[in-house]
């Protein structure tokens, strides 16, 4: 996936941009909603990344500042683990950069890549129940909250794109 607009970048990482990709979730306030992980984890999560890469449409994308091409955050759109019938959009920002809409546009991003695949697949995501930023983010992106998704260990709020 390629996007840009005169906010943001979306590309590929470079294999030598892991730095970039672990610093993202060294800040607390960014992992708060976010299952916990351990480096090593994180490690595989980028290789895995770089590896999607050439083998088909779907992974982890880093977002990069359009100005000054300063690392924003990571975006991702892959087949939804609890249902294969659906596709699953998500992202990460750093906390310098939230408030500023830029959730908005790697929305907008996400949805023009996933529709252009011509999957007839829904497009759903998922949040915290207590994330409401990122709630109020896909309200906005045209989606629609449906019932909470039941994982093992917790719930969370879960939410489809309406289509047009």
């Amino acid at each position: 996936m390629y996007y840009e607009d005169s906010t943001i970048i979306i590309r590929e990482f470079a294999p030598q941009e892991f730095y970039l990709f672990s610093t993202l979730f060294e800040n607390e306030n960014v992992t708060r909603y976010l299952p916990y992980k351990t480096p090593e984890e994180y490690k595989e999560m980028f290789e895995k990344a770089l590896s999607d890469y050439q083998e088909g449409s779907f992974s982890r994308w880093g977002v990069f500042n359009a100005q000054n091409n300063d690392f924003i955050g990571m975006c991702l759109a892959r087949i939804f683990l609890d249902n294969p019938e659906q596709v699953e959009i998500g992202y990460i920002l750093g906390e310098n950069y939230w408030g500023k809409g830029l959730g908005t546009n790697v929305c907008k991003a996400l949805i023009d890549f996933c529709s252009s695949l011509n999957h007839e697949k829904d497009i759903v995501a998922v949040t915290n129940l207590d994330n409401i930023g990122s709630q109020k983010v896909l309200l906005k992106s045209n989606f629609a909250r449906i019932e909470n998704l039941k994982r093992e260990d917790r719930e969370l709020a879960y939410f489809i794109l309406q289509k047009n």
